[in-house]
C-alpha cells in the first residue's frame, strides 16, 4: 500500500456565507506503482485533492497516510521527500530568474535537511544534470547556464518533470500538466511522463481535463463530482471503456445528464 486517504473532508470559508465543501469524506487507497488519472467537472475537487496530498491545503477532517506514515499535519516541505508535483502552468514549477542548473540543483536537494554548507552545484552534479537533460533530446544539456526564462513553456514543463524525478519521491502528482501546451508539445510531455513514471516506478496521480487522456494513460481512473468520488474503474472494465461509456457511467452514478465537453472543463 502506498497511499491511503481516510474520510478526508475539506471545507473552505467554514462558518461563513461563502462556505464551500470542496471534498466530502473522501476514502481512497492507491497501491504502490499505480498510475491513477483523475477527471471531473469544473469545481469537482480535483486540484484540492492534490493540494491535500501535497500539503498545500489543510484537511478539515480525516487522515492521510503515505507508506503507513501519518502525514496529515505535515507541511509541504516535510512531505517533499515523499511527494513531487508538476503544475499546469510551466512557469510555476520552475524559477525563470535562475539558470537551468540552479533549478535542477534546487530539485536535487528537495527534502534534504542535512545540506550544511556544501555547494549546490559542482562538477559531479553537472554531469548528473547533463545526463538527465540528454533524455529530453532538446539540447538542453549544453545550456546549463542559460536562464530558465529563455525556454519555451514546453521545455520548462519537460524540465519540471525531470526535476520531480531527481530525488526518489514516492508519489508524483500531475495537475493538468499539459493543459497549457499546444497539442504537439503536450504529446511530447505525456510521452516523457510515461517514460519517467516507468523508469522510476513512481506512484502517480494525473489530473486531466481530457477524458481521452484519462483512458489512454495509467491503469486506473477516478472521477470526482461535487467533492465526491463517483467512479473508480481499473483493469478489464477500464480497458474496454470509451469516452461515451465513461459519460454514461457518470450519468448513471449521479443521475445527471452531461454534455460531452462538460467534463473537459479544468
Amino acid at each position: 500500500m502506498m497511499m491511503r486517504l481516510e474520510d478526508i473532508q475539506v471545507i473552505f470559508n467554514e462558518h461563513t456565507p461563502l462556505e464551500n465543501m470542496a471534498l466530502k469524506k473522501i476514502n481512497l487507497t492507491i497501491r504502490e506503482g499505480e498510475f491513477v488519472t483523475v477527471i471531473g467537472t469544473n469545481g469537482a475537487g480535483k486540484s484540492t485533492l492534490l493540494n491535500v496530498i501535497s500539503g498545500n491545503a489543510e484537511t478539515t477532517a480525516g487522515k492521510i497516510f503515505i507508506n503507513n506514515e501519518d502525514v496529515t499535519f505535515k507541511s509541504v516541505s516535510d512531505r517533499a521527500r515523499l511527494v513531487a508535483r508538476v503544475f499546469q502552468d510551466p512557469m510555476v514549477g520552475t524559477c525563470e530568474s535562475l539558470t537551468i542548473e540552479e533549478n535542477l540543483a534546487l530539485a536535487y536537494d528537495r527534502g534534504n535537511t542535512s545540506l550544511g554548507l556544501k555547494p549546490a552545484i559542482n562538477k559531479e552534479r553537472r554531469e548528473i544534470f547533463r545526463e538527465h537533460l540528454s533524455i529530453l533530446k532538446l539540447g538542453l544539456e549544453n545550456r546549463l547556464e542559460d536562464s530558465m526564462g529563455l525556454l519555451s513553456g514546453g521545455q520548462r514543463q519537460a524540465i519540471s518533470l525531470l526535476m520531480s524525478s531527481l530525488q526518489p519521491s514516492k508519489i508524483l502528482l500531475l495537475d493538468e500538466h499539459t493543459a497549457a501546451l499546444d497539442p504537439k508539445t503536450a504529446a511530447f510531455v505525456l510521452k516523457l511522463t510515461e517514460e519517467i513514471v516507468k523508469k522510476n516506478q513512481l506512484t502517480t496521480m494525473m489530473v486531466t481535463h481530457s477524458m481521452q487522456q484519462a483512458l489512454s494513460y495509467g491503469n486506473r481512473t477516478i472521477m470526482l463530482h461535487q467533492g465526491e468520488i463517483v467512479l473508480d474503474v481499473s483493469g478489464e472494465m477500464r480497458e474496454n471503456l470509451s469516452i461515451s461509456d465513461l459519460l454514461l457511467l457518470f450519468e448513471q452514478s449521479r443521475g445527471d445528464k452531461v454534455e460531452d465537453d462538460a467534463l473537459l472543463l479544468g
